[in-house]
């Protein structure tokens, strides 16, 4: 990983993140373990040396190395973290969603490989908190540039990933949900970056005929039927749903807001519709539109753009596991806004690591690069080998250096029995700070070997 410049802030911000993905929790109590811990856990959050921007930086290197070569797919979203009722003694927070409770938000953008749906980690993210300006009058939205609106965000991430992942990626495609369908981020998209976009807005569209988008949409030529398969929610059963895959280029007129002056006056995108053939009675169909600058003239080309938009679902896990169901981000004791943003930092790599170890249980393909130095592979192969017993059902059956074989030697160092069900989180977690407790034990006698 990239440094701090300073050894001891690259050592605590490793702990910190390995305690994260240990108790579950980002209340620095319980990250601490002890009062020692809890006092060095609050100093490195009130180091000006330590910023979002620097501890983002810090894992990014190995996220980058991670998708050298390959086809990304960068997705970005926005999540909030509401304070209502807790937010008494919050300072420095502006008002959240709902414009009441104090709150902040976080934008981030994950790598996640195009062909085998793994999440690599983090590339970017911005965190920032509304003004509170109460009864302030403002210019109407449509007056103001996109510049002065929070939804530069998107062309920021956009602009993030041609500019981190362009240098390594074999590809990278942007895919965003509806509050990216913003005509100057099609516009003024950077050379080299494919996206994928949920329409929101039905669009004026010239072309291949005039009429509004969605109307047009439907229209388009039918290029392929294909099955999704559709996981349940509250209230209904997981089901598969036929998919009947409309695709052609669009081009779509310019809005009229005076600030989109300096926006050509029409752009042409490729535009994919999927929608439910056959759908469940009492059940919402499925109805997917797509805006796109990937190939869409075969039926490959546009079933790809739908099974790339449905790779989203990975960043809605990274916010379940950084807020209720998993770290509990809005939980937290703290109550200042720089050292929450820095926490929801540490936060959002503590996510995406238990997600890499959670996948890696059941096998995969990545290298164990993704969560440790190719450095310490030969320690952990050591510890492997002294894990294993005697019986094939005993030994570790990953190959030498992919993540599942790491994943197998954390979750037996959390005490898992090979034996019985596959090991759950806390059995993860656990294992995981075992683990470098003694990868840490390995370079200390290793050092004083040196010497």
């Amino acid at each position: 990983m990239a440094g701090f410049g300073d050894v001891r802030l690259d050592q605590r911000a490793d702990w910190m993140v390995d305690r994260m993905v240990e108790c579950g929790s980002v209340t620095v109590r319980r990250i601490g373990g002890n009062r020692a811990g809890e006092i060095a856990a609050h100093r490195f959050l009130d180091a000006d040396s330590v910023s979002p921007e620097g501890l983002l930086e810090w894992t990014r290197e190995r996220t980058l190395e991670a998708a050298r070569g390959l086809r990304i797919v960068a997705i970005q979203d926005t999540t909030e973290i509401n304070f209502s009722g807790r937010d008494a003694k919050r300072h420095g927070l502006g008002p959240a969603g709902d414009g009441k409770a104090k709150g902040f938000f976080i934008h981030p953008l994950i790598a996640v490989d195009g062909d085998s749906d793994c999440l690599l980690g983090i590339i970017d993210a911005k965190i920032w908190t509304r003004p509170d300006d109460a009864g302030a009058k403002r210019p109407h939205r449509h007056q103001r540039a996109l510049e002065d609106k929070e939804s530069y965000r998107w062309l920021e991430a956009a602009r993030s990933a041609h500019d981190h992942l362009g240098k390594v990626a074999a590809s990278c495609v942007v895919v965003g949900d509806r509050e990216s369908d913003i005509y100057p981020l099609f516009a003024r998209l950077p050379e080299g970056i494919d996206i994928v976009v949920r329409a929101a807005r039905n669009r004026i569209v010239k072309s291949p005929t005039a009429g509004k988008l969605f109307e047009v949409g439907a229209d388009l030529p039918v290029k392929t039927r294909c099955e999704v398969r559709v996981a349940a929610r509250p209230g209904l059963k997981a089901r598969t749903a036929s998919l009947t895959i409309r695709a052609g280029a669009v081009c779509l007129a310019r809005p009229s807001n005076s600030h989109l002056d300096d926006a050509p006056p029409s752009l042409t995108l490729n535009f994919v519709e999927a929608r439910e053939s056959d759908p469940v009675a009492g059940v919402t169909p499925l109805c997917w539109r797509l805006y796109t600058t990937l190939d869409v003239s075969t039926p490959e080309g546009a079933c790809d753009v739908v099974r790339l938009y449905r790779q989203r679902w990975r960043i809605e896990e990274v916010f379940r596991v950084l807020k209720s169901d998993g770290l509990d981000l809005a939980a937290s004791q703290l109550s200042e806004a720089g050292r929450l943003f820095k926490l929801s930092a540490l936060g959002l790599v503590s996510a995406a690591r238990i997600i890499q170890l959670r996948d890696a249980r059941d096998g995969s393909t990545r290298p164990a690069s993704d969560c440790i130095e190719a450095t310490d592979y030969d320690a952990v192969g050591t510890l492997s080998a002294a894990l294993e017993g005697k019986t094939a059902r005993q030994k570790n059956p990953h190959a030498f250096g992919n993540l599942a074989w790491l994943a197998w030697v954390v979750a037996r160092l959390g005490g898992w029995n090979c034996y019985y069900k596959p090991p759950g989180p806390k059995t993860m977690a656990i294992g995981w700070t075992k683990l470098h407790d003694r990868l840490a034990g390995f370079k200390l006698a290793r050092a004083t070997e040196d010497v």
